[in-house]
């Protein structure tokens, strides 16, 4: 150990995984009639699976992404821009 401070980054498959998954559950959750915004936000503050329809799999979809690295990125892609 160097002693130096380490960094590592999820890399784009990463991010590209998370953003098909968030595609795919928005667009199943706007056919369903949903509000698709209101609903993902409350999965992530809430994890409750109830928010998001089985719609297309969405639930079972939506439960791949970690919700640490999907607020990670998000507030990354916020402050980018």
């Amino acid at each position: 150990m160097s002693g130096n401070t380490m960094t590592f980054s999820l890399g784009d498959d990463k991010e590209l995984q998370m953003k098909t998954i968030l595609t795919e559950v928005y667009d199943a959750l706007q056919e369903k009639g949903y509000n698709p915004i209101n609903q993902l936000v409350g999965y992530i503050l809430s994890e409750d699976p109830t928010y998001i329809t089985t719609h297309k799999n969405a639930r079972s979809l939506i439960r791949k992404v970690d919700r640490d690295e999907l607020l990670r990125s998000m507030v990354r892609s916020y402050l980018n821009s």
